[in-house]
């Protein structure tokens, strides 16, 4: 019930302040299992993606959402519980089985599962490599993914600010692509070469949706350089 709310609370405000621009929605299937494979530019992609769809995607999101403190965690923990976000694990080995076991119960409910296979906010404004996870669980589930691709979010929400109202480079919104179909690959979700192969397929029609450039690196390398190289600078402005 409180997805409903949310959406008829934040909807209107939503449409309003930024007129968002979607397209693609009668590639979502109006009914029966399906992956939604998406990029992450923003915290703001939680609001814009599901805004325009009639029925219910319930994310897998990292459980960092979940275990804040005082009073900001409380209505952080509220929020995505309440808007079926699905918190999981991601440092890997035992915790990607539960999330995979975790997701295939999602669409074995017959539910649109939403997941970005880049598993992390991006650093900057380009595509980057999608890991395995969403081959998985598609080959595994036996269901299509329908690419997803989030617009001008990035600009309107970057990482740590507030969201923007002008001087973005266009409306924000989501576009959905044609359903991809993986069945010829069923049965073969332990061969890494075609959990590679499937997962890059989904990565290229994300980017052909979105226009962004491809980085065949993961986001999260790309970012803990980063990180890397703004400490070091910090030591050496101290000293």
């Amino acid at each position: 019930m409180f997805w409903w709310v949310v959406k008829s609370i934040l909807g209107p405000i939503l449409w309003v302040v930024w007129r968002p621009k979607n397209s693609g929605l009668g590639n979502v299937p109006e009914q029966g299992p399906a992956i939604l494979a998406c990029n992450h530019l923003s915290f703001a992609d939680h609001f814009f993606g599901p805004l325009p769809l009639r029925r219910r995607i319930v994310f897998l999101g990292k459980r960092d959402y979940f275990t804040g403190k005082g009073i900001k965690g409380w209505f952080s923990r509220f929020f995505f519980s309440g808007v079926g976000v699905i918190p999981i694990d991601r440092t890997g080995g035992k915790a990607s089985e539960e999330a995979l076991v975790t997701g295939l119960r999602v669409l074995g409910e017959g539910k649109l599962l939403g997941i970005y296979p880049e598993g992390t906010r991006v650093p900057d404004n380009r595509l980057f490599r999608g890991k395995t996870g969403v081959a998985r669980l598609a080959l595994q589930g036996r269901v299509p993914v329908v690419p997803m691709a989030m617009m001008h979010t990035f600009e309107l929400m970057p990482a740590g600010a507030r969201p923007k109202v002008f001087g973005l480079p266009g409306r924000p919104g989501v576009r959905f692509g044609v359903p991809l179909d993986f069945s010829e690959y069923y049965g073969r979700e332990d061969d890494r070469e075609v959990l590679r192969t499937v997962t890059d397929r989904i990565m290229k029609a994300i980017q052909e949706l979105s226009g962004q450039e491809y980085v065949d690196r993961y986001a999260a390398e790309v970012k803990a350089e980063a990180q890397g190289r703004e400490a070091r600078r910090s030591d050496d402005d101290e000293e």
